[in-house]
């Protein structure tokens, strides 16, 4: 599989929803396979919130592949001896694009907390932008799941003629009060912690120490990637070896993986980047332009094909199966194909759980009825 990591810069202003507007922005992205001549065989692959453009292969002396190579590669779901693969980092993310940390070209200092909030519709123009400059008119298909499930979604309400196929995971057409409920206790740990200094942070030092408000907050949300029956099954009422029962701070299994998920975060992934991109992911609503999730689905040219999983208590089934009898009301029943894996795992599954979605992408990706 050829794999190519890109940066592109954009030098004409970017108009945002919010009405702000960036003079330039940066794109990283990266690539997998080859593009044919006609451009015809383009698919998109959207990450989630904390995800980046290396969704597959390995870096030269990288002990970690990218996060969904399980299911793009050479024969492949996502198989990239037929297909040309892109996923690009988002704007606001920490990986390469345009990000609170970029430098804001009238002031020559980094955005910090001047940068403009965001919204889905944002980064998927962002993307259109960059797909326009490499020659992609249209692509076979957009796939991602949970925040690249809103993405696959905005394409195809606000860009009908760029897809053929839609490919949504774990995702919603909105998200709901639970969901930002689990967002808000990260925000509070980030804003509310001394070390956050406002935005002012030392990039540094939270790299090396972290930051503590934010690891809590994660744990919190971590806890909503999983399932209770998933954290049963991995740790049970294991306990710390080297720790005593009868220690007041001793630890069961599950309390050392909240820490080593905790703690680890801040050091990897950017305070003020989450902030902008769970800002981002709750103020998702593919209807608020549309007054209905029907008029808003009807714009839809493309076949859609959608996936939730049984044990996801984030975006649980009931979200997509709305959508799905939304799309029948208004006839598009025969674009349409909905599916609840059977799964106890919880929201991270379309992550892990590789072997039950990749005969449904691999079925996604051929289908020719458009």
């Amino acid at each position: 599989m050829k794999i190519s990591t890109h940066k592109a810069h954009f030098s004409e202003p970017f108009y945002l929803e919010s009405g702000r507007i960036l003079s330039e922005f940066d794109l990283a992205y990266e690539t997998y396979g080859e593009l044919n001549e006609d451009h015809s065989n383009a698919v998109v692959v959207c990450h989630a919130l904390t995800g980046s453009h290396h969704a597959a292969g390995r870096y030269e002396n990288d002990s970690k592949a990218g996060w969904w190579d399980g299911l793009i590669g050479d024969g492949k779901a996502i198989d990239t001896t037929k297909f040309f693969v892109i996923c690009v980092n988002i704007l606001g993310s920490s990986f390469g694009s345009t990000s609170p940390l970029s430098i804001e070209p009238s002031t020559g200092k980094e955005y910090r907390l001047r940068f403009p909030v965001l919204v889905i519709s944002d980064v998927v123009k962002a993307q259109m932008k960059l797909f326009d400059r490499l020659g992609i008119k249209q692509a076979h298909a957009v796939v991602g799941g949970s925040l690249g499930g809103m993405q696959a979604l905005c394409f195809a309400i606000e860009f009908p003629n760029f897809a053929k196929n839609i490919v949504m995971m774990a995702t919603t057409y909105a998200t709901k009060p639970w969901a930002i409920a689990f967002n808000k206790i990260a925000i509070e740990g980030i804003v509310r912690d001394p070390g956050f200094k406002n935005g002012n942070y030392d990039k540094e030092e939270i790299s090396k120490n972290g930051l503590m408000g934010m690891a809590l907050g994660r744990m919190a949300g971590h806890i909503s990637f999983l399932s209770p029956a998933s954290m049963d099954a991995k740790f049970g009422r294991a306990y710390v070896e080297t720790d005593g029962t009868y220690e007041l701070l001793g630890r069961y299994q599950v309390d050392r993986y909240m820490e080593y998920n905790g703690y680890g975060f801040p050091k990897r992934f950017d305070p003020l980047s989450y902030l902008y991109i769970a800002k981002m992911m709750n103020n998702f609503d593919c209807t608020r332009h549309y007054d209905t999730l029907k008029n808003a689905l009807s714009l839809i040219k493309a076949n859609v094909f959608m996936l939730s999983f049984s044990g996801d208590i984030l975006f649980p089934p009931t979200l997509m199966k709305e959508m799905y009898e939304a799309f029948c009301d208004i006839g598009k029943k025969g674009n349409v194909e909905y599916e609840c894996i059977d799964s106890d795992y919880g929201h991270d599954a379309f992550l892990v759980e590789i072997d039950k979605i990749e005969m449904q992408v691999k079925k996604a990706l051929e289908w020719k009825k458009i």
